[in-house]
């Protein structure tokens, strides 16, 4: 991976010929031509964000929307977004043109569904904290204890998957434990009031609910699970991509750019989550002793985009994907 001092993505002749274009529109006053030598049909974009995360960190910090200012890029921002899959509808549906940096695997089912997706760019997270949560004194202390139980979880996203390998991992079939497919806003209140069981979910969620719920890990993915399937992801629609390949480039350039100062500034990026999240110092502290990497791929890291091939097929053969894709297929051409 290249430092994230040097471009991300290397200077080509197509972008020399465009930068030509550029200068000679610009100098016979045809600013149509050189917006399209630009490799841009517009100058706004609108990016989706969350209440935590990577997205919602550059929207309180002024260096994200400063880098694209100075590339004459207007930043609009869309949310926030409870989890990932409003976030994918709304690029969908035309309100937004970037899905706020979530899980591949509910893009994938997006994908697979029809919507007209594109992955712009790829983030792996270390450490990995999402896992699968039981009440203190609920009797769930191993993952064999879920047998007969009711474990919430998102559909195709990272809480089904974590539950699947889970299982697997510990020789238990799936249909011995009672999937509850629930997004966030009401697992959360299912798991507090007890109408489901055990609850697979990520950071700061699990961490807010071993404070708030008095819970503990059945399953710890960055501890119980010796692989990765699932990475942070940033999608548009295959027009917008194909319209705006340089704000493309622009935009993944300034998350890596982001991404590079939460990993050097871990305390100040979980006091901005925080804020939003409305979360206590205790939970904040938590996420500090991560003290997350952030790395970044793009689509053209021939050996990232084979092992997301790899976590797409074990998904599509554990049936959490409903066929197999081809992830080469849905990559921007930027």
């Amino acid at each position: 991976m290249p430092s994230l001092d040097e471009p991300i993505f290397p200077a080509s002749r197509r972008d020399f010929l465009q930068a030509s274009l550029l200068a000679a529109g610009a100098a016979s006053g045809l600013p149509a031509l050189a917006q399209a030598a630009r490799g841009r049909k517009t100058d706004t974009v609108r990016l989706g964000y969350g209440r935590g995360g990577l997205p919602l960190i550059a929207k309180e910090r002024d260096d994200f929307e400063k880098r694209l200012a100075a590339q004459g890029i207007k930043v609009q921002w869309i949310g926030p977004f409870p989890n990932h899959a409003p976030s994918l509808q709304a690029v969908t549906g035309g309100s937004a043109d970037f899905g706020f940096g979530g899980s591949t695997t509910p893009a994938l089912a997006a994908i697979l569904a029809g919507s007209p997706l594109v992955f712009t760019q790829f983030a792996v997270v270390e450490p990995r904290s999402t896992a699968i949560l039981a009440k203190d004194g609920s009797g769930i202390d191993r993952v064999q204890d879920l047998v007969g139980k009711s474990v919430a979880v998102n559909r195709s996203g990272l809480g089904e998957f974590l539950l699947v390998a889970a299982l697997e991992k510990h020789g238990i079939a799936r249909d011995q434990v009672r999937f509850v497919y629930l997004n966030p806003p009401e697992a959360g209140p299912a798991f507090a009031q007890g109408k489901v069981d055990a609850w697979s979910m990520w950071s700061p969620t699990v961490d807010i609910a071993r404070s708030e719920y008095k819970a503990h890990d059945v399953f710890f993915e960055g501890r119980d699970l010796d692989f990765l399937i699932d990475f942070n992801s940033w999608v548009t629609t295959r027009r917008f991509a194909e319209d705006n390949p340089e704000l493309v480039r622009a935009v993944n350039a300034a998350y890596a750019q982001e991404g590079q100062w939460v990993t050097a500034n871990g305390a100040e990026a979980e006091r901005i989550n925080q804020k939003e999240a409305g979360y206590s110092d205790a939970v904040r502290d938590r996420q500090v002793a991560y003290r997350r990497r952030w790395e970044f791929h793009g689509v053209s890291d021939q050996p990232f985009v084979a092992r997301f091939q790899q976590a797409a097929d074990w998904l599509a053969e554990r049936r959490i994907l409903p066929r197999p894709v081809t992830v080469a297929e849905h990559l921007a051409r930027i």
